[in-house]
């Protein structure tokens, strides 16, 4: 099933606002109520959470428990992911220690640097490599996943380090930069630019829809 990536987004932030809801003791949620709190139409939030199965009742809305579950496994992997953050700067540093980096579907559990002060140190719990050493690591460590948050200059020799031995199945790219990844690994780059012009935008054009 190709799902579009605008309705992943949205699909996220409903978990979000559910699994609140659902400490916060809300048993029933209506689409308009969802849609009011997240800047959405409530026929967009109802078509996102019929794409996967009907779940909610027209004129009753949603019980919060039944459809957090159901989003959560739309979401949740089949397993726990394996992770391996390179480049330890201040913007790797800080996922590190953000919070969101904290989950049972995944987790970082190995770094990877050049810089002789980082190489052999432990930050926030994880033990830090050499690149040069990413392959063998790699594999020894289970590590599916690379975020990368190296210059740009050093993104694709990272991304070519960390496929050569097939290891690799997804690159969550922050890097300024564009990278070839083999095929069957996809590769999601997260450029911090962008996302502000897009702000901007909504800022600048305030009460438009978003989409």
């Amino acid at each position: 099933m190709k799902v579009a990536e605008p309705t992943v987004e949205r699909l996220v932030q409903y978990r979000r606002l559910l699994d609140r809801m659902d400490r916060d003791k809300v048993q029933v949620i209506s689409s308009k109520e969802i849609g009011d709190m997240l800047g959405f139409k409530a026929s967009q939030v109802r078509k996102d959470l019929s794409y996967f199965g009907e779940i909610g009742k027209r004129g009753v809305g949603y019980n919060v428990d039944r459809l957090l579950k159901h989003v959560s496994d739309i979401l949740s992997p089949p397993r726990k992911w394996n992770v391996g953050l390179v480049g330890v700067g201040r913007l790797g540093e800080a996922l590190l220690d953000h919070k969101a980096f904290l989950s049972d579907k995944y987790e970082i559990i190995a770094l990877f640097d050049v810089s002789d002060e980082k190489v052999g140190e432990t930050f926030f719990g994880r033990p830090c490599f050499h690149v040069d050493d990413m392959p063998g690591k790699l594999e020894e460590m289970d590590i599916e996943i690379l975020i990368l948050t190296v210059p740009k200059d050093a993104a694709q020799r990272c991304v070519d380090a960390g496929t050569e031995k097939g290891q690799i199945k997804g690159v969550l790219n922050f890097s300024p930069s564009s990278v070839v990844a083999p095929p069957g690994i996809i590769v999601y780059s997260v450029d911090i630019s962008v996302e502000l012009e897009k702000l901007l935008f909504y800022l600048k054009h305030e009460g438009t829809e978003s989409i």
